[in-house]
């Protein structure tokens, strides 16, 4: 048993090597994150509205083939972006991503939903976002409201934007990154839900699965890691609101899905720690749910939704094994 310490005992400095390790670790984030948004926006082949208001819209990206190949119906992967629910981060960030996945054969949707603060203040040409004090996370329940919404309506409404022939409604993969990823597993669990909220479904949603990209999936241990400057607890609307909230909110607490999820997680990620997603994929296990976890050893936030890099080819993969 370690002896004890005294409460008047000095910390222990960082060690020169700890010290190093943690700025070469820093100086390497920084590096994956500026190889993710170097990568200029990429337009889509349709935009259209799921409602009403101008967030409410979805960009569509047809599937490319193949020189000479026949085209046929692809699986439609709905792609539900990242950024804490703040206004600032929009669905331009990831339309390389979404580029890239319809490169590989799927039809992509790419959601905008409402979130919390003032507007984007980046053109999403890869230039560095705004580090000042964040916007409010999320609007409640404005932001639930439209992922609800958009997910019901895509298959139908891509099979328009793209046509029968570039669509297959019956295989749709929910994918999203970070806060995108809270939303693509919560729109997962809507029939969990308590009945009486807004976005209680009686049967499951009509899914091929989940691909899970660091996402803020256990909202405990992201309260208690203060993820993203607090973002779990705006989100929710105020300390005043956690409590009751959480039922409708937290994918932690809202399984047994029966659903097909994967989750993929970089080691050293620290947007979102790691600890997030083990601890939804703990409380899987406790509903009798097998998550499958695919651990990404020494790869950080962003790496995940950067087509340059090795993990998005992980990603894919995930993805193609849930779609086919």
């Amino acid at each position: 048993m370690p002896a004890s310490t005294p409460e008047h005992a000095t910390p222990r400095a960082p060690s020169p090597a700890g010290l190093g390790r943690a700025a070469a670790a820093a100086r390497r984030a920084e590096a994956e994150e500026a190889s993710a948004f170097a990568h200029p926006a990429v337009p889509p082949d349709v935009t259209a509205a799921y409602g009403e208001l101008p967030d409410q819209i979805a960009d569509f990206y047809r599937p490319r083939v193949a020189p000479g190949a026949a085209p046929r119906p692809a699986p439609l992967v709905v792609l539900l972006h990242g950024g804490a629910w703040r206004a600032r981060f929009d669905r331009r960030h990831v339309s390389p991503f979404a580029a890239h996945l319809a490169g590989l054969g799927f039809a992509v949707a790419s959601v905008e939903y409402r979130r919390g603060g003032e507007e984007p203040q980046h053109g999403g040409d890869g230039s560095a976002y705004p580090r000042e004090d964040p916007p409010p996370a999320g609007r409640w329940p404005d932001t639930l409201d439209d992922i609800a919404a958009a997910v019901d309506a895509l298959p139908a409404l891509a099979v328009r934007a793209l046509g029968a022939d570039s669509v297959d409604p019956r295989r749709v993969v929910l994918t999203g990154h970070s806060a995108g990823g809270h939303l693509a597993l919560w729109a997962a669990a809507r029939n969990v839900l308590p009945p009486d909220s807004p976005w209680h479904r009686p049967s499951p949603p009509p899914l091929r699965g989940v691909v899970a990209l660091a996402p803020v999936a256990d909202f405990a241990s992201a309260i208690r890691l203060r993820v993203c400057s607090d973002a779990v607890v705006q989100f929710l609307g105020g300390p005043e609101h956690v409590t009751a909230r959480l039922p409708h909110a937290d994918p932690a607490a809202l399984l047994p899905t029966g659903i097909a999820t994967t989750i993929v997680q970089g080691t050293t990620d620290n947007v979102v720690p790691p600890q997030v997603a083990r601890a939804f994929a703990e409380a899987a296990a406790l509903a009798g749910e097998e998550v499958v976890e695919a651990v990404l050893d020494g790869v950080g936030h962003f790496p995940l939704i950067d087509p340059a890099a090795p993990a998005c080819a992980v990603v894919a993969e995930e993805i193609a094994q849930l779609a086919w």
